[in-house]
């Protein structure tokens, strides 16, 4: 059953929380680290903070509730929760990032259009949020694994053990990665588009919303695609370059 009716956004609340748990890597936990990987481990901090819990508030959400769920509902109070969650995490990163990455564009336009899905979902269109906390925990069902083997990355230089740590978890989480936004993300959003294009939503959710959503959402998708595609092609040359190597 859902809980009563929040009086006011936990948004203040949950962007404070990172942005302490982002001070609290920065200075204490990776302290010791270099001037580059500092900022960016923090980063993946705050990451961890975020992914795994927001599964499972999503999760929470989704089968607390006490009316059926389509791509149309409006959104419940946990789902307001989650999606205040996920904003204040991006609005976070996306400060990191303009502070110490200022030239990477493409993660800083990525948190952009994020955001914008979210908080036109959470304040302006009120309806939806079935839709995204689905693609919500289809994203973070990674960010563990993603976490952990991007910090052993930025270790495998200077640390053996970051090294060995990084070349086991890449073919599994690459094949995870694969599956989830491959195979099972494209087929949601798949059925979301047919569902939108039939019409059902346009009382509730205006079309404005839901097609710029859509436009986001598979353009994030192709670019998760290329990503990890373009990792198991450097995977491979890594394994053929290890194997000649040994041969010669």
């Amino acid at each position: 059953m859902e809980t009563l009716a929040l009086h006011s956004s936990s948004l203040p609340t949950f962007f404070l929380l990172f942005l302490f748990i982002y001070l609290f890597a920065y200075f204490l936990v990776f302290r010791n680290w270099g001037p580059k990987h500092r900022p960016e481990a923090s980063s993946c901090f705050i990451s961890l903070a975020h992914g795994t819990p927001a599964i499972f508030m999503a999760v929470n959400a989704l089968i607390n509730t006490q009316y059926p769920r389509t791509f149309a509902s409006p959104n419940s109070v946990l789902d307001n929760i989650v999606l205040e969650y996920s904003i204040s995490y991006f609005l976070m990163d996306l400060l990191h990032y303009l502070l110490f990455f200022p030239n990477d564009i493409l993660f800083i336009l990525h948190h952009l259009a994020t955001l914008y899905v979210f908080f036109t979902c959470r304040y302006m269109v009120h309806h939806g949020g079935f839709a995204l906390l689905v693609l919500l925990i289809l994203a973070e069902v990674t960010s563990l694994c993603q976490n952990i083997w991007t910090l052993a990355g930025f270790r495998r230089a200077d640390v053996p053990a970051a090294a060995k740590l990084y070349e086991l978890l890449s073919p599994p989480f690459y094949a995870f990665y694969s599956v989830v936004r491959g195979v099972m993300g494209p087929f949601f959003v798949y059925k979301m588009g047919v569902f939108y294009l039939s019409g059902v939503a346009k009382n509730l959710i205006p079309g404005w919303a839901w097609t710029s959503w859509m436009v986001v959402i598979v353009t994030a998708i192709l670019l998760s695609i290329v990503w990890v595609f373009d990792h198991w092609i450097d995977w491979y040359k890594g394994r053929n370059y290890k194997a000649v190597k040994k041969v010669v």
